[in-house]
């Protein structure tokens, strides 16, 4: 096993960037990382010139990505044989570290085993926005799912077909929403960019199509630009989703579904599960109000995630680790 002495330069290069690899909306990035070497302790702070203003205004999404963050930091300080001891809002003096990761003794050879199996899952996972097949998500691993969101503070629901159509439809209707709003439909665009060009955003080739059917509401990045819109394609007819849902709806719940997502995905790309997530009608406050499920109580819905078998998709680029080190 690695001690505590040997974190340096080169092995903290290797936790963040592990830890950049999780996904954000539009791919923005938005944290940074210090160590604090007293405490061995890496700290996440929100960058903050890499909002959404207009589509997150609250920082919600923002929370979400950094939890998921945390999540493969946690998961890679395990990986090198420590035990990782997470904390969320560890400063109340300093609303901007969202989270902090403390490098303890030695973990158990079971628990480096375990995050050995998710962590060589992060270099693969990425969202695919491609059509998937109508083959079903087998009943051990949506069990699986359930529980590993359970396991960060967290609620995920399977919902049935009907259900399932209720959701799209809401998330359809927040996409027309957001392609006439003129300034979330600017900053969608904003962050559609080359992958040579900051290591930030999203490469044109990673768009994916749109649903000739409908049945799938996927986000239009090019937003009334229909000369740069790939061509549609047939998407499967019962798109699978799953609903990443909180207790309470504050920062700390936002970071703990973040924990959770990064989880579920990372389980879902170990059964070759292609993943992308639909976030529209999450922000819009009214649709986001009514993508509750009564039946489960009052839940706050932080994510849709729509599984399926298909295509892996092209891959997003990520900032060089050392870039985002204070």
């Amino acid at each position: 096993m690695t001690t505590i002495t040997a974190l340096d330069a080169a092995v903290l290069e290797e936790l963040v960037s592990a830890a950049v690899a999780a996904p954000s909306m539009h791919n923005t990035q938005p944290w940074r990382f210090r160590l604090e070497p007293r405490t061995h302790t890496v700290e996440i702070r929100a960058a903050l010139d890499r909002e959404l203003r207009a589509e997150d205004p609250e920082g919600r999404g923002l929370h979400v990505s950094v939890g998921a963050a945390a999540f493969n930091l946690r998961l890679a300080v395990a990986h090198r044989g420590w035990e990782p001891v997470l904390r969320l809002l560890p400063d109340p003096h300093e609303p901007q570290l969202l989270a902090s990761v403390r490098l303890t003794g030695r973990s158990s050879s079971a628990a480096g085993t375990r995050a050995r199996d998710l962590y060589d899952q992060i270099w693969r996972r990425h969202s695919s926005r491609q059509p998937f097949s109508p083959q079903a998500i087998p009943r051990a691993l949506r069990a699986e799912l359930v529980d590993a969101a359970h396991t960060e503070g967290a609620l995920l629901h399977l919902p049935d077909l009907d259900e399932s159509r209720r959701l799209l439809a809401l998330t359809r209707e927040a996409e027309v929403r957001t392609t006439t709003d003129r300034a979330r439909r600017e900053e969608s665009r904003r962050w559609v960019r080359p992958p040579a060009a900051t290591g930030f955003g999203i490469p044109p080739e990673a768009l994916g199509p749109q649903d000739a059917a409908g049945h799938v509401p996927m986000r239009d990045f090019t937003s009334l630009q229909p000369s740069t819109r790939l061509p549609s394609l047939p998407f499967e007819p019962r798109p699978q989703v799953a609903v990443l849902s909180t207790a309470h709806d504050r920062r700390a719940d936002w970071l703990r579904a973040g924990l959770a997502l990064q989880h579920v995905l990372l389980l879902a790309t170990r059964d070759q599960v292609r993943t992308s997530l639909l976030h529209q009608a999450i922000e819009w406050p009214d649709l986001r109000w009514m993508l509750r499920d009564t039946r489960n109580g009052p839940e706050h819905v932080q994510m849709l995630i729509r599984l399926g078998y298909g295509p892996d998709g092209p891959t997003t680029p990520r900032a060089a680790a050392s870039s985002t080190v204070d």
